[in-house]
């Protein structure tokens, strides 16, 4: 079964604690990025889990090795569930944030994005822009994480089909750019459903202003995991 991350992209710490108390309790994790860390550090980390929300710090670290091994040892140290480095870094700087991690005593698992939901072949960076650019390229950084000991990866749920025929065997991949059917896309390029995510292969749905955007986040969020579990369920033998 998929799980559900929630995307807290607020402005503060308390915004973020109304948000959750709107949602209400459940398995989903609360997924903390670079605006609330900004605003409120890891105090956004702590007071979540309070709560009893598992953590994903999306930080998208990108730095030299040495200075991310330290960011990551910090983050594992603090009981992140999950933090995020770009496999862009390259393949020494997502070994670094592995070890900062098991460095740290916690359990954090490193997962390595891979192409932004927001690019695709038309806005891509220069000297990347190419038809190919998502299907060459996410694979390629698939193969450097898994190289490096990366829990898993962040993707686009487009790009799962092309990555698996490259990489088979079984892998944890995080997708960002979920909406329910009929929800706006918004700033994202490649994005799915969530009924579409499961059914090709998600292991984490990040959902983000579909859900705390919503008039009632709580029943945004009901929605979804209906549209989530009924596709689990058409996959089942």
């Amino acid at each position: 079964m998929s799980a559900i991350a929630i995307a807290f992209d607020v402005e503060s710490l308390e915004r973020a604690l109304e948000l959750d108390a709107r949602i209400g309790p459940g398995p989903e994790l609360a997924k903390v990025g670079l605006r609330l860390f900004a605003s409120a550090g890891p105090e956004a980390v702590r007071a979540l889990q309070a709560r009893g929300r598992a953590v994903f710090l999306d930080l998208k670290l990108h730095d030299i090795p040495n200075t991310v091994r330290g960011a990551a040892a910090e983050v594992s140290k603090l009981g992140a569930d999950l933090l995020t480095v770009h496999a862009m870094g390259g393949l020494e700087m997502v070994r670094a944030a592995v070890e900062g991690a098991a460095q740290g005593g916690g359990a954090t698992r490193v997962l390595a994005v891979t192409v932004l939901t927001s690019l695709n072949a038309s806005n891509a960076p220069p000297g990347f822009a190419s038809p190919l650019f998502v299907d060459t390229i996410a694979a390629e950084l698939l193969g450097l994480a898994d190289r490096a000991g990366a829990a898993g990866i962040v993707c686009a749920a487009t790009d799962l089909p092309v990555i698996r025929r490259v990489h088979p065997a079984p892998f944890f991949a995080a997708t960002p750019g979920i909406r329910p059917a009929g929800a706006p896309t918004h700033d994202q390029q490649r994005v799915t459903t969530v009924a579409e995510a499961v059914r090709l292969g998600s292991s984490l749905l990040v959902l983000g202003r579909a859900i705390t955007d919503a008039p009632d986040p709580r029943a945004a969020l009901a929605a979804a995991r209906t549209e989530r579990d009924a596709a689990a369920a058409q996959l089942q033998p």
